[in-house]
């Protein structure tokens, strides 16, 4: 103590460098309304369509499950499997454990399973994420006139959307409730098909074989015959887009020419590709779009990054299409944060009142004036050192160490 009394000015010098870091800190410290306690998560979802729960659970659920087991850091797992087809396997690893390690693991893990699962689901793919159940924003996409469907709205949140706001630093995932995507629905009627020997397979195998992207080469490539003297890369239609299309594919060529069509034995219809969820607002069709961050991201700055994407989105808008927000968690983090601050500077200003009154000289008392906000900004920088964020519990610790 003696040896900072009788060296002032390099005890402001050291005052002054905890101050600027600590303004540093609270400038990149995340703020939330409660410190990170939930474990960090990964998720390994997939679809089998067409398929009941209890297939999803023997084909698709258990491969992956005795893969996953063992992972390091994981301290368990559970899993989903829906009549809708849906495999869900969640990962919970011990809290501190880096989310993207998990991811990694995850990702690995996953890859070995891939030769036990059944073909349609390797056509889907994978998709494994790092997972929050710490929810954040519900952005909302409506149409006040009517003049858009749920479909419509919740597939143009899916193409134009999503993408956008899952790049913003701090988003852990976004996840766009209700989504049926646009599919063609091929209804068969069971009495043609037999009629005509046919079966469900046989359609499915027709639409595989006549509905692709074909890459269809060059004419006049070299090595060509002399006097070659252009070069074409010849185009194809590629995927079949609409409804007529998909009905003039061809099941079967008889033996006098004529072919059996699609057409001949049910019809086709735009659609979706489930009808299993429905979202609404106020009664009203709506696209649910909700947004979790990470554990160590700003709440407060991604609301604000979401708002400003959604504003810009906004301007490229088809006519008759609003947004808003219906759930946002930061309106009580900037509450709670609000009050736990009042609360501070009440009790910084108790401290000062109650040391002058036992002092009773100004000039004694401003020693520790100076010292209480030094020693709280300057606590922001060890905050950040140690992994801490601003939120109510680290503010009512720093209430509690003015008034002691």
């Amino acid at each position: 103590m003696n040896f900072f009394i009788t060296r002032p000015i390099f005890a402001a010098a050291i005052a002054l460098m905890m101050v600027l870091a600590g303004m540093v800190a609270m400038l990149t410290l995340p703020i939330a309304q409660f410190p990170p306690l939930v474990p960090p998560q990964v998720q390994v979802s997939t679809q089998y369509i067409g398929a009941s729960a209890d297939v999803v659970e023997n084909t698709v659920t258990m491969p992956l499950e005795e893969q996953m087991n063992g992972a390091a850091g994981m301290i368990y797992m559970s899993s989903n499997s829906t009549d809708n087809g849906d495999a869900i396997i969640t990962l919970t690893f011990e809290v501190g454990f880096d989310q993207d390690i998990g991811q990694m693991q995850a990702l690995t893990r996953s890859n070995q399973a891939l030769s036990q699962l059944p073909p349609e689901v390797k056509q889907v793919g994978l998709t494994i994420t790092k997972y929050s159940s710490n929810l954040l924003l519900g952005v909302n996409l409506t149409s006040p006139k009517g003049t858009h469907d749920g479909r419509f709205l919740q597939n143009y949140a899916d193409i134009h959307i999503t993408d956008p706001l899952a790049r913003i630093p701090g988003v852990s995932t976004v996840t766009n409730f209700g989504l049926s995507k646009y599919a063609m629905r091929i209804w068969l009627d069971p009495a043609k098909l037999t009629n005509l020997g046919l079966t469900g397979s046989d359609v499915a195998k027709a639409i595989q074989e006549q509905n692709q992207q074909v890459a269809a080469g060059k004419v006049g490539q070299a090595p060509a015959p002399a006097g070659q003297a252009f070069q074409y890369q010849l185009r194809t239609k590629g995927r079949l887009q609409q409804a007529a299309e998909f009905e003039n594919i061809i099941l079967r060529a008889r033996a006098d020419g004529s072919v059996v069509r699609i057409k001949d034995v049910g019809r086709v219809e735009l659609g979706a590709e489930e009808y299993d969820w429905d979202t609404r607002m106020n009664g009203e069709p709506t696209a649910f779009i909700v947004i979790s961050q990470l554990a160590n991201a700003n709440g407060l700055k991604i609301a604000q990054a979401v708002k400003e994407t959604m504003d810009r989105l906004a301007s490229e808008f088809p006519e008759d299409m609003t947004w808003s927000i219906a759930y946002d968690t930061t309106r009580f983090i900037k509450d709670s944060v609000h009050e736990v601050i009042v609360t501070l500077l009440e009790a910084v200003a108790l401290v000062i009142l109650v040391v002058f009154l036992f002092l009773q000289n100004w000039r004694a008392t401003l020693i520790p004036i100076i010292a209480v906000p030094v020693s709280l900004i300057g606590t922001f920088a060890f905050m950040a050192a140690l992994g801490f964020s601003i939120n109510t519990l680290s503010l009512l610790g720093m209430v509690l160490a003015v008034a002691l």
